[in-house]
């Protein structure tokens, strides 16, 4: 008899004292990548003047970026589809969640907040809350697999994924760019910083997701990347650079930073940021997925 699909086999049932265990790391996952976040005041006006299509948008956005975590973070072929779509709802909960008991704590969120703040607030700190839920619960987990030739080839294999490989990529570089997005710090640089040095922030952050991917072995890179031809290393380099330009400049217009600027400001705060989010892109693709 042929071997059942892994989409057709059955959903998963974890005991409850493994979902707790899955909820605890998640929550400080969630803090850990989005603590900054949390204690940003750029981010908390965002959430007040953001219109509530925006973030509804938002919410959703979110929960596209973690069904995609979920389904190729680590390139877990044997999970059920009902338990990525699970999870994730799951995940952007405990977001919602450790966001509300952190404004409430903090005194951001009081008896004068009307609930469209709050609202607005508790979805725009949510949104990195629950993908550093969702890394952590993945990653911050005390058994760790033992490294074999078999489990580095699949992995390489896996490499050949491209569509997995992205959205992981648009993960990292979303979770680092969003932690300073919302600062005034960027626009400063942006407008201070001449054209020439822009060209070489551009050139420093291709340099570093390179060396990062392709040469460094961080976190035993050569897992998750191709580089058997030359062309590889170069289409890979690129091609996370662009996807971390893209994050980058979502990220600002959703925190209203491209709002009174020119088209040159602001796409030079797209450079300025984009060192960060091709480290997320980078690193942090490797991180998230070791």
């Amino acid at each position: 008899m042929a071997d059942a699909h892994p989409s057709d086999a059955p959903p998963r049932r974890r005991p409850v004292p493994d979902s707790l265990r899955e909820y605890g790391r998640g929550i400080a996952g969630g803090l850990l990548f989005s603590l900054p976040l949390l204690y940003t005041m750029e981010v908390w006006w965002a959430g007040f003047t953001s219109h509530p299509g925006s973030v509804l948008g938002y919410l959703v956005a979110t929960y596209v970026l973690l069904l995609g975590y979920n389904r190729y973070g680590g390139f877990r072929r044997d999970v059920h589809w009902f338990d990525v779509f699970t999870d994730s709802l799951e995940e952007l909960g405990l977001g919602l969640l450790v966001s509300v008991a952190v404004l409430v704590l903090i005194g951001r969120i009081g008896q004068g907040t009307s609930l469209q703040e709050a609202v607005g607030m508790v979805v725009v700190e949510a949104g990195t809350v629950a993908i550093g839920v969702s890394v952590g619960t993945a990653q911050l987990g005390g058994q760790h697999r033992e490294e074999n030739e078999e489990e580095d080839k699949k992995r390489l294999e896996s490499a050949d994924h491209v569509p997995g490989q992205l959205i992981i990529s648009f993960c990292g570089a979303v979770l680092f760019a969003a932690n300073v997005a919302p600062t005034e710090e960027i626009v400063m640089i942006a407008v201070e910083t001449p054209p020439w040095f822009l060209l070489g922030l551009a050139v420093l952050s291709l340099l570093l997701g390179g060396l990062i991917l392709f040469q460094s072995d961080f976190t035993r890179a050569h897992r998750f990347t191709r580089r058997r031809l030359r062309r590889d290393v170069l289409a890979g380099t690129f091609v996370t650079y662009a996807i971390a330009l893209l994050a980058s400049a979502l990220v600002l217009w959703f925190f209203g930073r491209f709002n009174g600027n020119g088209l040159s400001v602001s796409m030079a705060q797209v450079v300025v940021l984009g060192l960060a989010s091709t480290l997320g892109a980078s690193a942090g693709r490797l991180l998230i997925q070791s």
